[in-house]
């Protein structure tokens, strides 16, 4: 399909002013920005993820010791505080980046995508599927990309209604509490599956993984941890004679207590008073620890993710706009797809630098770390081929969400008014420029020939590879 064909398609196709000549030059661009990057990777970049990875296990150290002692209330809070950034940290930096393929350059055996597996519901094999390969090739069209609405939210105006969305704005929430099993479940491809695509031993193959995983996590956050911090209590009131602060009753005697008048009971329930109170409590304090950290990591996971995908500035496509698809024309539909969040560069590292999603769409595979470095050159594109380059406060493109979700959970809606081209402002320009008449992005012009061995979105790894058109075809 020709430029002509997708602009009769839709006037407002970002495409639309681009001749298939400077979509060519445009994939040129975009290939030599991965192409210098990939030559520089080095010892700098490698010290940044072993450095990152080490803080999060101190993190969850710290964490764990901390909720040994989960009955006090200053532990509970802080214990829960450090495992809760220790997971946001485990699966968005690392997990979600490692699995990518973002540091299979370095070929270490541990940090490498097809060894890697995280604090998470997702089996590693399908989400790699669900999310690189089908996520990543077909970002935003409109009934090829799993993700968009994750097929239980209809969060486009060209969605089909139906009166199950009346209640997304109500299990929106319950998402965002237990995000990871909602990923999980997703990647199973529910409509694939409705449809009778996807064969049954898949589908048990998947069920059996995510069994396994569920049980894994079951077992670690809320019956392992719990024991051992009861059993540390246990050994620490013993070795201090009894005189740890500890709770009156057990909440198993109360129960005894209450089923029946027996007095062997009313003894077995004073027994559990006298030595299981605080062993009892420790449990169920950590267990609740855990839940709650649990927790804070699918809320902020749902929010940076939600944020980078589902605002207005987001464009989505038909399967006729992307037909015969060019390596340029797939560079800017991850473009336009994505949005990014505007922060300071703690926020980049808690969002795992997803909110760069414009530049992780764009090159999925680049260490996270080299997204900002990469961000005023695609600013630089964006100016120069009047593409719009989408950015906003946290906020903003939060509420922007959560409006659209709550809008097309009724029949209807229209499509909200996209970004124009990029154009820096003025108070940017003064700031970062040298005279009046530069932007940002123009300080970034210098380009590398494309050619590097290891170039391109679709770099070789250990992981389900994303496939954008080859070079060579636009």
């Amino acid at each position: 399909m020709t430029i002509e064909d997708t602009t009769r398609i839709d006037p407002v196709n970002p495409l639309a002013h681009l001749s298939d000549d400077t979509i060519a030059e445009l994939a040129k661009e975009f290939d030599a920005i991965h192409d210098e990057v990939y030559a520089s990777l080095g010892a700098k970049d490698r010290k940044y993820i072993t450095s990152v990875i080490a803080a999060q296990r101190q993190l969850l150290v710290a964490g764990r010791v901390l909720l040994l002692g989960s009955t006090s209330k200053p532990a509970w809070v802080a214990g829960t505080a450090c495992l809760g950034i220790a997971k946001i940290l485990e699966n968005m930096e690392i997990g979600h980046n490692v699995m990518h393929g973002q540091w299979d350059w370095m070929n270490d055996p541990e940090i490498h995508s097809s060894v890697w597996d995280w604090d998470t519901a997702s089996t590693a094999q399908s989400w790699k599927h669900s999310h690189n390969y089908v996520h990543h090739t077909y970002t935003n069209i409109r009934g090829k990309d799993k993700d968009l609405g994750y097929e239980i939210m209809r969060i486009d105006p060209r969605q089909k209604w139906h009166p199950v969305y009346l209640a997304q704005p109500f299990y929106n929430v319950l998402l965002m509490a237990f995000f990871e099993w909602g990923v999980a479940l997703h990647d199973l491809d529910i409509e694939a599956i409705r449809r009778g695509e996807k064969p049954a031993k898949d589908v048990i193959s998947d069920l059996k993984g995510i069994a396994v995983k569920a049980r894994k996590q079951f077992v670690k956050d809320y019956v392992g941890w719990p024991v051992i911090s009861a059993g540390a209590f246990a050994l620490a009131q013993l070795a201090s004679g009894g005189r740890l602060r500890e709770s009156k009753r057990s909440r198993i005697a109360t129960k005894l207590r209450s089923s029946t008048r027996f007095g062997a009971s009313r003894k077995t329930a004073a027994f559990f008073d006298s030595r299981f109170s605080g062993i009892e409590s420790t449990f169920l304090s950590t267990l609740a620890a855990n839940f709650t950290a649990n927790i804070i990591r699918n809320v902020w996971s749902h929010g940076i993710i939600f944020c980078g995908h589902f605002p207005d500035q987001a464009y989505t496509f038909s399967e006729e706009e992307v037909e015969n698809e060019t390596r340029g024309g797939w560079y800017v539909r991850q473009l336009v797809g994505a949005a990014n969040i505007d922060g300071g560069p703690l926020f980049h590292l808690m969002s795992g630098n997803l909110s760069y999603q414009v530049e992780h769409h764009l090159y999925p595979d680049m260490p996270s770390t080299r997204y900002s470095e990469v961000a005023p050159k695609i600013k630089d594109i964006c100016e120069r081929y009047q593409l719009p380059y989408n950015s906003g406060p946290l906020m903003q493109q939060w509420g922007m969400v959560h409006r659209t979700i709550a809008r097309l959970a009724l029949p209807g809606g229209k499509i909200r008014p996209k970004p124009g081209p990029y154009r820096p402002e003025e108070a940017w320009r003064r700031k970062f420029s040298a005279t009046p008449s530069d932007s940002e992005a123009a300080r970034s012009r210098s380009r590398v020939p494309a050619g590097h061995p290891a170039a391109g979105p679709e770099h070789n790894s250990g992981g389900v590879d994303v496939e954008p058109p080859p070079r060579g075809d636009d």
